[in-house]
């Protein structure tokens, strides 16, 4: 057991529409609302996606900055960051990273070291005959970790296989691992982009975190866990993990089914006291990330 502070991250919306949930914020008004409520619940991280992924940098980025603006005004030094957006090159599905950088209203980036196929079985029992993989190559990866080296900002590392981390691991070994990294060990409730039983990554189960942890070893990377597709705060995994050490992301955009934000933060934060750890406040998360 570990009185470590816990980290908890809020990831408001995802790729979760109004349709299949509409509690889910959408707007940059309703993302910034709901972040700050998740601040005072507890949460020193939030994550947002935009509207339209696809839509150029500039209205990208004037999406989230609306949105990351309004939060920063009432709760300064929050750590804000946004997720990838749809392009030819890498360089424009970050582009808008180095652009809200440059404002001063991100102090993350997303990293997401690996490609995967995001789904879940289909109505007859078998993967569905979807074309999509997310992709990322190994240029893809040295370019997101570069970009955060240049801007300071703390990559957040999204964990969808054991393959992911070996890669963060090969960083860390030869140094180069960014100050602020934050390890998201991601455990497949549920198919994401398709419904029915997840085709990708590991089951939330102990023996999967196990896995996660003999991988990762005496190194000092810090790490914490989402239960995708499925409730975080339910699951037994949840309290394992943070009795091992680890952090927690809660949000929409992993329980799409979940009625509000705040109240996942609020759980969550009940859920560390029981096992005995504190909420982190942002100097201590700050502190434990070693984030600039």
């Amino acid at each position: 057991m570990t009185d470590t502070p816990v980290i908890i991250e809020s990831a408001l919306n995802g790729i979760t529409s109004r349709q299949h949930n509409p509690h889910v914020p959408v707007s940059p008004e309703e993302l910034a609302a709901a972040a700050i409520e998740c601040i005072d619940a507890g949460a020193t991280v939030v994550h947002t996606h935009s509207q339209d992924p696809t839509a150029r940098p500039e209205e990208r980025t004037e999406e989230y900055a609306q949105c990351y603006r309004a939060i920063l005004e009432e709760r300064p030094g929050t750590i804000l960051y946004p997720t990838t957006g749809i392009g030819t090159t890498v360089a424009d599905r970050y582009a808008h990273v180095g652009m809200l950088a440059s404002e001063g209203l991100i102090r993350a980036t997303f990293v997401d070291p690996g490609s995967v196929n995001l789904g879940g079985v289909g109505s007859d029992g078998l993967p569905p005959p979807m074309e999509y993989v997310y992709a990322n190559t190994f240029a893809d990866i040295r370019y997101a970790f570069d970009l955060a080296v240049q801007h300071e900002l703390g990559p957040s590392v999204a964990i969808f296989e054991p393959g992911f981390l070996q890669v963060v691991l090969a960083y860390d070994e030869a140094r180069a691992l960014p100050s602020g990294t934050l390890v998201k060990l991601y455990f497949a409730a549920g198919g994401y982009l398709t419904p029915g039983r997840a085709l990708w990554g590991v089951p939330p189960i102990p023996e999967g975190l196990d896995l996660y942890l003999a991988m990762l070893g005496d190194t000092r990377i810090p790490w914490a866990i989402a239960v995708v597709g499925g409730d975080a705060i339910e699951s037994p995994l949840t309290r394992v993990a943070l009795e091992r050490g680890g952090h927690l992301r809660v949000g929409i955009e992993d329980d799409a089914n979940a009625a509000d934000n705040r109240e996942l933060v609020e759980r969550a934060t009940a859920l560390c006291a029981s096992v005995g750890r504190p909420v982190a406040t942002l100097a201590e998360a700050e502190t434990i990330l070693g984030l600039a």
